[in-house]
């Protein structure tokens, strides 16, 4: 039975209060950052116009503590596999910065993990059913602890977004994510390539071409669907593949977190905030309502039991499948990835919830 701290929060408390909270929860897990210690504080910074996501205000006292036991704090993300606000380190950065993620409101750098074009990751072995080795950005990969801060939403895909997923996506290259999202190898649109030959100069097992006067050509037997030509093209000429289920998603997830978490299973700590839960993730560019009441914040070592325990409260409160129900349209299933994780050995589904 894993532990799993719970807070009762809403967002109308205001962030100092929300604050005070968390520094709380975060006296119940003292121990495992050391003298210079690197922290990765693993956070979403929200998409442009995103309003759901968590608050610098809500950890300005968990940096000071982290500070306190005499640990090197940074909060960190990884380049996204779409196009968007976050697909490079300049454009991300300047993100975070407009949402008040930055040096001078919180006290502490802030760092794309996998660097200007997702190229900074290593590869970790694992033993997954879907991978045998996955891309973890090597800032997290290099950290000392990792301290998970996700903010718990529904995800069309996935159907929820919770400590798995921001640790399992969020921590991925950008080939890494690719891998996660699809079952099948990415192709390439003529009328975008210009010709430039980066796809074949990144591509690991040579499967790439260029055919003169038209564009790269992708041998499809070749190609192990590695993803590095879809981080590495600027022009949008590789197409992303959104293709497979959502069980194989929610799966390659678990098994993503797993790497990410390989070296720090005892140096890891993971809150969610159940604070503004909508219905679709931050990565959202629109300011999205909440589909629940503001239900509180829970903290866990384990992941897995944290994820779980979340879910549950919400199905308490509103007596039913909460998520599952959000996304019965689609036949989505969260539980899946929970499942998953706990076989792989990522963490347990079972839990005490302690009140502090």
């Amino acid at each position: 039975m894993q532990k799993v701290w719970f807070m009762p929060a809403k967002a109308e408390e205001g962030e100092q209060a929300l604050d005070d909270k968390v520094s709380k929860l975060f006296g119940e897990a003292e121990g495992f950052i050391e003298e210079d210690d690197f922290v990765s504080l693993k956070i979403h910074f929200g998409e442009k116009n995103n309003t759901g996501h968590v608050k610098p205000g809500y950890l300005k006292k968990l940096v000071e503590e982290i500070k306190g036991h005499k640990g090197k704090p940074f909060f960190t993300d990884t380049n996204t596999l779409y196009k968007g606000e976050r697909s490079n380190s300049i454009d991300h950065l300047n993100q975070a910065y407009e949402h008040d993620f930055n040096p001078e409101n919180l006290g502490c750098p802030v760092i794309i993990a996998d660097g200007l074009l997702s190229k900074n990751y290593s590869q970790v072995e694992i033993p997954g059913e879907h991978f045998d080795r996955v891309n973890v950005a090597n800032d997290i990969l290099h950290s000392d602890a990792l301290i998970g801060v996700s903010h718990m939403t529904g995800h069309p895909a996935a159907c929820m977004g919770a400590s798995v997923k921001n640790i399992g996506m969020g921590c991925a290259s950008r080939s890494g994510k690719q891998q996660q999202h699809a079952d099948v190898n990415p192709s390439v649109d003529w009328d975008q390539c210009q010709e430039c030959g980066q796809c074949i100069e990144w591509c690991p097992v040579g499967a790439i071409e260029m055919i003169e006067g038209k564009g790269a050509k992708i041998d499809q037997e070749v190609c192990y669907g590695c993803a590095e030509c879809v981080a590495t093209c600027q022009f949008g000429a590789i197409q992303v593949s959104w293709g497979g289920t959502s069980k194989a998603l929610q799966e390659k997830m678990a098994e993503y977190a797993l790497g990410a978490l390989q070296d720090k299973r005892d140096k890891s700590l993971f809150f969610n905030f159940l604070i503004h839960v909508t219905e679709g993730c931050d990565c959202y560019n629109t300011a999205q309502s909440r589909v629940i009441e503001d239900i509180g914040i829970l903290m866990s070592k384990d992941p897995v039991a944290l994820d779980e325990a979340s879910a549950d409260l919400m199905n308490e409160r509103t007596d039913s499948q909460f998520l599952n129900e959000l996304y019965a349209e689609n036949d989505l299933d969260y539980k899946l990835q929970l499942e998953h994780a706990q076989s792989i050995g990522l963490g347990s589904r079972e839990y005490d919830l302690i009140e502090p």
